[in-house]
């Protein structure tokens, strides 16, 4: 890179074209770059590189210079002659020099792939119409694309342990293992956790763990998302669904602020499994396993699917209208949640600016654990400081409410997704003022609420979230919801509308940004939605006044670590 912060481009002959491609990067991303494909196993973009497999082999020549003068050697048609290497040389080991040439087609580079194909494939069982990673195999794509099309392999092939438990959530077949070792990297680099390795040698080589260890970190399940065949599978999604039948729907993940990329797989309203998404500034390609099961809270025996007025079951109008009754009175406060999106966030507080109620916000915090899982266990505390519905970062609890309620000073509290049981207020404090609950699952404030108002899941609609380091992004429905509900942003806006008297205009999130756009004093003044990119918009949080910048993944979030936070430019955290 050079000094100015552009990238630097150097010329390469790629398949006799001259094209450009950025100075470092090795030859598999170069050829890349220019739509053509280096067939490769054990090179992952980030991992470090091993060189094990030898499926990237190519034809590669260097400009021939004297060695004494270091002037360029002619041919005799003044032409400077080319040195092209006598053996093949593996594409992810070699960086990208000026003037160097690259041959991925050439009779030599097809000879070695189909050689190499035709040794992975010596031991390897023939089981692929049984195999989980049947669809997404690429071993199977690259046998069909770069294999001669027959094996000259007649002897018995080795027999390997099958269905070995590696740890709680991961299975190997070790029949199909090719001996990539990503996983074992993966270990290494990115999890700290080494636990794998191999075992015996030649065509005996085993993968296995450590002697009393097995894979139990809470990023196991990456292993099985970077396996290039069938030899690691997710216990719980082993044998569940073939791949083709499922449809991806980009999300994020809501277990903590870290806002790691998803992609949400289902078929048929039903969810099968969550894997990451690639986003280089945010999760880079990993995320928790603890997140992949948060899909499992869709069909919770606790999940809330009726409205609810006085203990009766009744229609969303009829919930609707008992909410407007109720939040008429004097003497309203509204609980919050970190849980809820931007434009939920911003409909409370509208929906407080019109009833002059008091907003409260609590925080839900845990242990970091220096990646992906933050010290924030909420997806979107961010977005209510970027809405104005709290100005500063919230505590873990509720006392300044606790003690209004206690005094008999509030008689309507909306509740949005939070059990104030849980966040120190009594049932004897909760008694003294009318309940109004919106949330997904029942809990003990649902259960004494005066209306109950059920609403989606994550996985259910759509909208934005504001991640730790306040880049705002993007969600998308995967399954619909419950029949009768109906997104969350909708009843909170019929809410606001009617209290005003109006009848509730068609809403979406596009006319909804337009709103949002013209807060004055929020880092999202002129955003519109539709111009949120796929990876996400970084935002300024200097534009929030007296809020301090604080940067993820080692991140404690005490109330008293955060007031000492000093302000700072927007930086990706770094995984």
């Amino acid at each position: 890179m050079s000094g100015n912060g552009k990238v630097d481009m150097i010329p390469i002959i790629l398949n006799g074209e001259e094209v450009e491609v950025p100075s470092g990067i090795n030859l598999i991303e170069a050829a890349q770059i220019h739509g053509r494909e280096i067939p490769h196993y054990c090179y992952h973009p980030k991992l470090t590189v091993a060189g094990n497999c030898r499926m990237c082999l190519v034809e590669m020549g260097m400009p021939m210079r004297d060695r004494g003068t270091g002037e360029p050697v002619l041919d005799a048609d003044g032409n400077q002659k080319i040195g092209w290497i006598p053996k093949p040389v593996i594409g992810c080991g070699t960086n990208v020099a000026p003037g160097m040439r690259v041959n991925t087609d050439s009779p030599l580079a097809k000879d070695s792939r189909e050689g190499i194909m035709e040794f992975l494939l010596v031991n390897h069982p023939l089981d692929c119409p049984i195999c989980d990673q049947a669809g997404e195999c690429r071993l199977q794509e690259f046998a069909m694309d770069y294999g001669r099309g027959y094996s000259r392999f007649v002897e018995r092939k080795n027999v390997k342990p099958k269905r070995t438990r590696l740890g709680p959530r991961v299975t190997l077949d070790d029949e199909r293992c090719i001996l990539c070792s990503r996983c074992i990297r993966f270990c290494q680099e990115v999890a700290k956790d080494d636990v794998l390795g191999f075992v015996d040698r030649g065509s005996y080589s085993t993968l296995t763990c450590f002697p009393g260890k097995e894979l139990s970190n809470n990023y196991s399940l990456n292993t099985v998302d970077i396996c290039p065949v069938g030899a690691l599978t997710s216990s719980d999604f082993r044998f569940k669904m073939r791949v083709w039948f499922l449809k991806e729907s980009p999300s994020i993940c809501t277990e903590s602020s870290s806002g790691a990329n998803t992609l949400v797989e289902s078929r048929e309203g039903q969810i099968y499994r969550i894997i990451p998404r690639r986003n280089d500034v945010v999760n880079d390609t990993w995320m928790t396993d603890s997140g992949r099961e948060l899909f499992k809270q869709v069909q919770s025996e606790s999940r809330l699917t009726a409205h609810r007025s006085d203990g009766a079951e009744v229609t969303l109008d009829a919930a609707v209208a008992r909410s407007v009754e109720l939040l008429s009175n004097d003497k309203i406060a509204i609980v919050g949640s970190c849980n809820s999106t931007v434009e939920e966030q911003y409909l409370l507080r509208k929906l407080a600016d019109q009833t002059k109620a008091e907003t409260h916000l609590s925080g839900h915090f845990g242990d970091d654990d220096g990646l992906l899982l933050s010290a924030d266990r909420t997806p979107n505390l961010r977005g209510a400081l970027a809405t104005g519905m709290v100005k500063k970062y919230p505590s873990d609890n509720l006392k300044p409410l606790a003690l209004q309620l206690g005094k008999g000073d509030l008689k309507t509290l909306l509740v949005v997704n939070e059990d104030l049981f849980a966040l120190g207020i009594t049932k004897e404090q909760i008694k003294k003022a009318k309940i109004i609950y919106v949330g997904t699952h029942e809990n003990e404030t649902s259960k004494m609420a005066d209306v109950v108002l059920p609403s989606l899941t994550v996985f259910e609609k759509s909208g934005t979230f504001i991640n730790r380091n306040f880049r705002l992004q993007k969600f998308f429905q995967a399954v619909p919801g419950p029949a009768g509900l109906v997104p969350d942003f909708l009843v909170l806006n019929r809410i606001a509308s009617e209290l005003l008297g109006e009848v509730a205009e068609s809403l979406g999130l596009e006319s909804l940004w337009k709103e949002i756009g013209k807060l004055r004093t929020s880092c999202l003044k002129g955003i519109a939605y539709r111009e949120i990119p796929s990876d996400g918009l970084a935002l300024d949080p200097g534009k929030l006044a007296d809020l301090p910048y604080v940067e993820g993944p080692a991140l404690n979030f005490s109330p008293s670590k955060v007031k000492k936070a000093v302000k700072a430019k927007p930086k990706a955290a770094k995984v």
